[in-house]
């Protein structure tokens, strides 16, 4: 039988390799926008407040006396790069990229209030008003996210259209 405790603990890591996927992704997709300077503008700063979100992780689980999954944080690592890669070889990267971040916000958003559930059944609420902070980052992040839509999607088709390279 496994205690609320431990799955705590694995939420933590789990929570802390999504995050370590999205910021690699986040870095591939930032050198590939010269074009789109608002979106590389937002990628850059969603990547400091990432790092910031990693670091609150990282607090609990010393807190919990754990240290992050160095396997599971290879594994996500790996998929981040697979999954910006793919993205990559296809036209229309840059709005494929912006899509799967603007869902991306959405997944962070439900596995941090998932997050802060499973703390409170365990009795481990240390942390979950850092949580919720990172709910409220990823919340801005996808309203900021939503609002790029259709500008950077416009320019993609102003680039495209007058024999541009749209995706750089």
């Amino acid at each position: 039988m496994t205690d609320a405790r431990s799955i705590y603990i694995s939420a933590l890591r789990n929570t802390h390799a999504m995050e370590q996927q999205g910021l690699q992704q986040m870095e591939i997709q930032v050198s590939r926008l010269e074009k789109y300077p608002e979106y590389s503008a937002l990628l850059q700063k969603h990547i400091e407040t990432t790092r910031q979100q990693i670091q609150r992780i990282e607090q609990a689980l010393q807190s919990a006396g754990e240290s992050p999954p160095a396997v599971k944080e290879a594994v996500t690592s790996a998929a981040g790069s697979v999954g910006a890669t793919v993205h990559g070889m296809f036209q229309d990267e840059t709005l494929k990229n912006l899509y799967a971040g603007y869902a991306y916000q959405y997944e962070q958003i439900a596995a941090y209030r998932s997050l802060i559930a499973i703390a409170e059944s365990s009795g481990e609420t240390g942390h979950v008003a850092a949580f919720r902070q990172s709910i409220q980052e990823e919340e801005q992040a996808a309203q900021q996210s939503a609002d790029l839509i259709e500008p950077v999607t416009r320019k993609y088709v102003e680039l495209t259209t007058s024999g541009e390279e749209a995706d750089s």
